[in-house]
């Protein structure tokens, strides 16, 4: 909307333009900082009628394999879920105030946000409406794999052109892989890896959505320096004209997990579901993949990645021998199962988090 009005308005458009930074014409960082603000406000105050209106329709079921784990969880039954949708509304609105949706990344952002919301709305539904634990894994896959292909595919497109649009790049060192046409084939194992783990680590209140504060808001830098010409540079990042842009939803994005988490802490009011963790994992997936920082994905994004190596482990090892090595997976309920409270597990998590988060962003003056 801002950016439609200034390009509309051509004497205001060329008065603003010598202040503005980076490589956009009209204020990347005020506008990031604005549309965070936005999502934050609209979600804490969307919160509580939001919340009412899902506890009419869609409310918690416990049913997991493990007899122990639904009776720890058991006072969270009928808890209200599918809460990413108010998450996902506060996105949409903050990016349509702020964002620039001209920008190929910004639309690219959106089709997986909100096409991996409404894979997760399905599968919240179906879970909620029949006896059956949601989508099978193999329509929920084929349905993640179909929105990473057609992501990837556009910001293949976007990329072709850049020395180091379609190059997977290792951190330290700066070694390089040329990927090629299967760069599609990768964006797609990345987005859905990435979603996947953001769900697997949405299990205590609280736990995904503070965790992914701290992975967004790295991201949010990360996107941002890859669009700035000069600070690009200084870091030796790979430099993509316009992509800073997807800092303005990223930013959004944040700012609605911290409203959601406003209502999500423990004792949590309201869930997100699959509604809200399938997009979220998504994006970060995504904007890993624009500024070609996939390696520090793993480091940023660790809590998730140890979430789902802990629940891989776990099954390999017993189909192997029969015994398990965690009392539970994922890794927060084998915690759980040792009786540490949960919030002393949550705010352990969020540390871990915060902590690799750092490490992430400054590993990029790591060469």
């Amino acid at each position: 909307m801002l950016i439609w009005l200034l390009h509309h308005f051509g004497p205001l458009l060329e008065r603003l333009e010598p202040f503005a930074a980076g490589e956009t014409r009209v204020f990347l960082t005020t506008r990031t900082a604005l549309a965070s603000l936005t999502g934050f406000l609209i979600a804490v105050l969307l919160g509580p009628s939001a919340i009412g209106w899902l506890k009419t329709r869609f409310r918690e079921r416990i049913a997991s394999d493990s007899a122990r784990l639904n009776e720890i969880q058991a006072r969270k039954k009928s808890t209200p879920t599918m809460g990413g949708l108010f998450i996902l509304s506060a996105v949409l609105i903050s990016v349509l105030l702020w964002g620039d949706l001209s920008s190929r990344y910004v639309q690219l952002g959106l089709l997986v946000a909100l096409g991996m919301g409404a894979l997760g709305a399905i599968d919240d539904w179906v879970k909620l409406s029949t006896k059956s634990n949601g989508l099978s894994v193999r329509q929920k896959l084929l349905g993640q794999m179909a929105i990473s292909l057609l992501a990837g595919w556009g910001l293949y497109e976007q990329q072709l052109s850049h020395p180091l649009g379609l190059q997977l790049i290792w951190p330290i060192g700066g070694a390089t892989l040329a990927l090629g046409g299967w760069f599609i084939v990768w964006s797609m194992f990345v987005m859905v890896g990435s979603s996947n783990a953001v769900n697997l680590t949405d299990g205590l209140d609280g736990l995904a959505g503070g965790c992914m504060i701290f992975a967004g808001s790295a991201f949010v830098a990360l996107v941002y320096l890859a669009g700035h010409r000069v600070m690009a540079e200084y870091l030796r990042v790979p430099y993509f004209a316009g992509s800073g842009e997807l800092a303005v939803v990223l930013g959004a994005t944040v700012g609605a997990v911290l409203g959601f988490l406003w209502f999500n802490c423990y004792p949590a009011q309201v869930f997100m579901g699959d509604t809200g963790s399938l997009p979220l994992g998504g994006l970060i997936g995504f904007a890993a993949l624009v500024t070609r920082q996939e390696v520090l994905l793993v480091i940023v994004g660790g809590i998730f990645v140890l979430e789902t190596l802990s629940v891989i482990c776990q099954v390999a090892w017993f189909r192997w021998t029969g015994n398990r090595i965690l009392a539970c997976s994922p890794l927060h309920n084998h915690f759980l199962f040792r009786g540490e409270h949960e919030m002393k597990i949550v705010v352990r998590f969020w540390i871990g988090a915060a902590l690799l988060a750092i490490v992430g962003v400054a590993s990029l003056k790591i060469r």
